[in-house]
């Protein structure tokens, strides 16, 4: 790694409400690159950053800019001071794809001749809402910028083929999964969770993450209908905030009679989410589509088992006995449902797999080598090409 090297981590939002597992990768990403003796610093909006998070950013500069409109994510920035603070830079990492804070970032980039790298993170399928708008951004400025970066991340070999459809040689994108750090997922000991949501000493199934239609929470719940007579005993604790399935999922719950054993606790955080994890019985992650749930590592640190969907990059899950991988379908989910909570299958032992896997493999500090190797050889490069 070359000495002094100063790198520039670019995402729209940073608090983990608002952009959930991007923000929390460069959070995670950022605080592990000043480990490793980078020179680091975050640009952002100020979209619910809260003095908290600024402050557990310890040697990481952060440079919030205003937004005026969370909507489209439209930030009042200074041009000068953006341009000063992109060719400082050795190299540029952006977040996601469909952001003006990226095109701006791209277009400075570009006028400094700072290499920058690109980590969409699954955001360059065109999935969810708004698909036409989406469109038009790739066609404008989109896939320029996607093929003119120095280097394309992909966080599973899954979005490689996704990279392929805008132009991108598979053998020029590079692997990096995301990462986890144990430390911030310690159990307290008791049961302060399920106390809390007063399901103490009761088994349940945790789903942890935005209600919205690309997570699948209306998925899980059609699923947990179907067993639900089977395995009375299991609750169903949906955490995360609200993506515009809340109240619907609220009314389909009470339509069938099951709001004593679905229960909706908003988002946690710290110990309450650490002892979420570790108090569930199951993580089940229903998504629809997914790059890779930084909530499998999460979970599996906790040595808790995961059932999840084949559409979240992450199917070693099943291949090392972790848990169970199913079709992203109401019927597969309860499949899967039916097979974690019957009584032969041992759950412990898939967590202890599980938290084994993702020690070995997983952890902020080994992933963090990563990037460092890939800004090491594109700086370096960059020097070749000039003469330096």
């Amino acid at each position: 790694m070359m000495r002094g090297m100063k790198v520039l981590n670019v995402n729209v939002v940073l608090d983990p409400v608002f952009g959930g597992g991007t923000a929390e990768r460069t959070y995670q990403m950022s605080k592990a690159q000043v480990r490793a003796g980078i020179d680091c610093t975050i640009l952002t909006s100020d979209v619910g950053l809260s003095d908290e998070r600024m402050q557990s950013l310890k040697g990481v500069e952060v440079v919030a800019l205003r937004c005026l409109s969370e909507r489209f994510y439209l930030m009042r920035f200074s041009w000068v001071e953006l341009k000063k603070l992109v060719a400082g830079a050795d190299v540029v990492h952006l977040m996601g794809h469909w952001r003006m804070l990226n095109v701006l970032v791209y277009f400075l980039a570009r006028r400094t001749g700072t290499p920058y790298v690109i980590c969409p993170a699954g955001e360059l399928t065109l999935f969810g809402r708004s698909r036409w708008i989406k469109q038009l951004f790739n066609v404008v400025i989109g896939n320029r910028l996607v093929r003119n970066a120095s280097g394309h991340i992909a966080v599973t070999a899954d979005e490689i083929p996704i990279y392929e459809s805008y132009g991108i040689k598979a053998d020029a994108v590079t692997v990096i999964p995301n990462g986890i750090n144990e430390a911030d997922l310690q159990f307290g000991g008791d049961a302060a969770f399920s106390r809390q949501i007063a399901l103490e000493g009761q088994p349940f199934i945790l789903f942890m993450g935005r209600l919205n239609p690309i997570k699948g929470p209306d998925l899980l719940l059609q699923a947990f209908f179907q067993v639900a007579d089977q395995f009375s005993a299991y609750h169903l604790v949906f955490a995360g905030p609200d993506g515009g399935l809340l109240q619907e999922l609220q009314q389909t719950t009470n339509a069938h009679g099951m709001s004593d054993r679905v229960h909706f606790v908003g988002y946690v955080a710290g110990d309450n989410k650490a002892n979420a994890y570790h108090e569930a019985e199951f993580l089940v992650i229903p998504s629809r589509q997914e790059a890779m749930s930084i909530v499998v590592l999460e979970a599996g640190v906790c040595g808790t088992p995961v059932l999840l969907t084949d559409r979240c990059g992450f199917d070693e899950v099943d291949e090392i006995g972790g848990g169970s991988v199913v079709q992203a379908t109401v019927s597969g989910l309860a499949a899967g449902l039916a097979v974690m909570m019957d009584k032969q299958t041992n759950l412990v032992q898939m967590g202890d797999r599980l938290k084994c896997f993702v020690r070995s493999n997983y952890t902020w500090d080994l992933i963090c080598q990563r990037y460092l190797t890939l800004y090491d050889q594109i700086v370096r490069e960059k020097q070749k090409k000039s003469g330096a």
